[in-house]
């Protein structure tokens, strides 16, 4: 489903690298391919004084956006926004993950820092389904720095100190990842284009307004996410849109499966249990004991009556 579009003129710059991470994903995962190109879509559609560059581009995503749609209109991940953002935030997750793994064990390199860098564009693309919860926020945030900050050390011959710095809380996170002390440029403004009519009924998220400046490590491809980057406890498996597996490996439908009380279980009930086992492993990672053990007692509770909370 890759395709060619025209290049990006000057005025859309900010979503060149959305474009580019789709691009990258056209043929590895076609499913973040098309939110990363629906998010610079949105964020396109909100830029003023557009000329004929500016929207044979937009047109073009817009025609390729329907036609992928259509291809993939069976894909509850295309289709679903719940189900979609699951399967956005797990697979940025474990990009993460992978990164923050490789850095504390101070294996720093290019692929780290692409790692960090394509965790965080694809964070950014999950605004598209409303507000980050605050673990995806803080992830996006440290994703980005955490590029910025390997990518310097390794451009001034320096060694990065692997793991969080103890001034972290001092650091500005949501800087451009490759323009640390650069000025903020004009982003995208809040006046869509006219003659453009939105693809979506929801309205476009409000995008950075800081990245101007080209991937330095565009012809590093970020690494394939692993399956199971860090296997938890219990054979708990990523949401990964389809149907989950059952004994034996047989499929097993989300919309069938119930309790032990008997009661059953909506497939976003089931989303939100995956989610909160997530949160709950994501917590570990930082050490963060009770909120892993909270988000374990609510999807626990979830799974077993239905009742969230």
């Amino acid at each position: 489903m890759a395709a060619n579009f025209p290049p990006v003129p000057p005025v859309l710059k900010p979503i060149q690298h959305y474009l580019k991470t789709a691009q990258e994903h056209d043929s590895r995962d076609p499913i973040v391919a098309y939110w990363c190109r629906l998010y610079g879509l949105q964020l396109g559609l909100k830029v003023s004084n557009q000329g004929m560059e500016e929207r044979k581009l937009l047109l073009a995503l817009m025609d390729w956006l329907e036609s992928t749609k259509a291809q993939m209109s069976e894909n509850e991940s295309i289709t679903n926004d719940v189900a979609a953002q699951a399967y956005l935030e797990n697979y940025a997750l474990k990009l993460f993950l992978y990164a923050d793994k490789q850095d504390r064990a101070s294996n720093f390199g290019k692929n780290v820092v692409k790692a960090f860098y394509t965790a965080g564009m694809i964070y950014d693309v999950c605004q598209i389904f409303g507000e980050l919860t605050e673990e995806v926020t803080q992830n996006r945030k440290y994703a980005k720095w955490k590029a910025s900050y390997i990518h310097n050390c390794l451009k001034n011959g320096e060694t990065p100190v692997a793991g969080p710095l103890p001034t972290d809380d001092d650091k500005d996170f949501d800087q451009d990842p490759f323009l640390p002390n650069a000025d903020p440029q004009p982003g995208p403004s809040n006046t869509p284009a006219a003659p453009l009519p939105p693809v979506s009924p929801q309205p476009p998220p409000a995008g950075p307004t800081n990245f101007t400046t080209t991937d330095p490590f565009s012809n590093v491809k970020a690494p394939t996410p692993p399956s199971e980057p860090e296997k938890p406890p219990g054979g708990f498996q990523p949401y990964t849109g389809g149907p989950v597996a059952g004994m034996a490996g047989i499929p097993v439908e989300t919309n069938r499966m119930v309790t032990p009380a008997g009661v059953q279980l909506r497939p976003e009930q089931i989303t939100k249990a995956q989610k909160y086992c997530r949160w709950a492993e994501s917590a570990l990672n930082y050490e963060d004991l009770n909120t892993s053990i909270e988000n374990l007692q609510k999807a626990l509770r979830l799974l077993q009556t239905g009742q969230d909370g």
